[in-house]
């Protein structure tokens, strides 16, 4: 029998499920334990120090303990700290991307997803370069500078060198004053060599969700195809790192596994990392099993109540805190204000989940991987953000200064960040503002810039900042950052 060991390389080992069954065990036994409780949520909270702000963290039993507590002000006492956190690290900036489907062919069975090669009522697509300069086009002209690809598992149709063109491509395009600055990648695990590529194609942020940890389940709900291999996929995080990509972004689909199990395994995964890489997650994601094509919701028991969501999202927040945590058009406006609040970091606008969606002038709904619940445009997305208190940024500038993997930890967890990423950002919401918003979206957003340029505390950085938005509002220079 495997034994768990957060530094092995072995799946079974470092998502080990004796050692899940002993949390969930140990956090149901604990869940009204007041006076642990209150030594975790005074473990999590952040520490101000000389140069910025620290956060411990928590281990996954020590997550998986707030996760199951029932005390009512207690969970409020969690979703506090988990804003504190928040905006110790990231400020009150909420980084904006969109995904790209480049196509829907896949060799894979999952039971869960609308692309499993038996569906025969989807219709089946892959973007040429000529269509994916179309979709970056429309893309820019709503003003993303950030996207998310992703295709479907298919040796034959999705090779490596087709995302490795479609890639360059998506770089290639200067439209305007619009341009892509940073590609993440979701495609299915796969070897180090191929990551190696990705890495000197330019890559942001390896993606890959985990779908469930359980393997048993893991198993059934991928019965066919080369992802049936539970112990190739969980260990493709540490492939990718081998390969030189530092930036990686876990996930797990909440709703097809219990949700306490999930949770304990996705914390654990992001510890592996710290410990056999020195490095945790870039980001860590939370999507819940939506309808789609030939897929039906209710199939899977496990669903997750909006309340236990944002419970899930806060103890992220609090275990793992210096990641990004990404919420998707998945979830409808309600439930995103709700999450924001409690620790997460990124959002999706304007997202269209099917492959040419963006060229479309109506949604197509026959080849989406799933439904949009939050189907507002991304000016109406930017406005809401800013109504609420919250940034919008577009800001690429760690990824392009090198800022990655323990660079842009150590950063983050020192406190530094926003010396650099607040001021980044709102000179690319201005860019935003002159090139692509509507008239309530600019006083809106000028209002903001004007309050949020005094909060710089360096006055160095402040005047250089404000000359830079003053630039961009007078002339086509772009892309200043620091």
């Amino acid at each position: 029998m495997a034994h768990y060991n957060p530094k092995s390389l072995n799946a079974d080992e470092f998502i080990n499920n004796e050692e899940i069954l002993e949390t969930l065990d140990y956090a149901e036994k604990n869940k009204n334990n007041v006076e642990l409780i209150d030594e975790i949520l005074n473990k999590a909270r952040p520490q101000k120090t000389a140069t910025g702000c620290v956060c411990k963290g928590l281990t996954h039993k020590e997550a998986s303990v707030l996760l199951a507590c029932e005390i009512p002000e207690k969970i409020e006492e969690m979703y506090k700290i988990a804003e504190e956190i928040k905006l110790a690290f990231y400020g009150n900036r909420i980084v904006i991307f969109a995904p790209l489907y480049l196509s829907n062919y896949c060799v894979n069975g999952c039971l869960y997803c609308p692309y499993h090669m038996k569906n025969k009522t989807i219709p089946r697509k892959k973007l040429t370069q000529e269509e994916i300069k179309n979709e970056v086009i429309a893309l820019q002209d709503m003003g993303h500078k950030r996207l998310a690809i992703e295709s479907g598992e298919d040796p034959v149709n999705n090779p490596i060198e087709y995302i490795l063109e479609c890639m360059k491509t998506i770089y290639s395009v200067n439209h305007k004053n619009g341009a892509i600055r940073r590609v993440n990648v979701n495609i299915a695990a796969t070897s180090v060599e191929n990551y190696r590529k990705l890495k000197a194609a330019g890559i942001g942020t390896y993606v890959l969700f985990q779908e469930t940890y359980h393997k048993e389940s893991y198993l059934k709900l991928h019965p066919t195809g080369p992802k049936h291999d539970y112990n190739y996929h969980t260990e493709a995080m540490d492939r990718a790192m081998q390969g030189g990509i530092d930036d990686v972004g876990l996930g797990v689909l909440f709703g097809l596994q219990m949700y306490k199990y999930e949770f304990a395994a996705v914390i654990m995964h992001a510890e592996h990392l710290e410990a056999a890489h020195g490095v945790g997650p870039h980001t860590i994601s939370v999507p819940r099993v939506k309808k789609a094509d030939d897929i039906d919701p209710q199939a899977f028991d496990n669903s997750i109540s909006d309340e236990i969501f944002r419970k899930i999202v806060a103890c992220t927040r609090l275990a793992v805190p210096y990641t990004g945590i990404i919420i998707s058009t998945r979830e409808s406006e309600a439930v995103r204000s709700k999450l924001l609040s409690v620790g997460v970091s990124q959002v999706s606008g304007g997202s269209r989940t099917s492959v040419g969606g963006y060229t479309e002038a109506e949604r197509p709904h026959d080849t989406e991987q799933f439904d949009v619940s939050d189907q507002r445009s991304l000016d109406e997305v930017v406005c809401w953000l800013m109504e609420n208190g919250h940034i919008p940024s577009f800001c690429t500038a760690c990824y392009r200064e090198g800022r990655t993997g323990d660079r842009f930890m150590s950063l983050c967890k020192s406190g530094q960040i926003l010396n650099c990423c607040h001021p980044n950002a709102l000179m690319t919401l201005t860019e935003f503002l002159v090139d692509y918003a509507s008239p309530k979206t600019k006083e809106i957003g000028y209002k903001i810039l004007e309050a949020e340029l005094k909060k710089i505390p360096d006055e160095t950085v402040r005047t250089i900042a404000a000359k830079h938005i003053e630039d961009i509002k007078n002339s086509n220079r772009r892309d200043f950052h620091f």
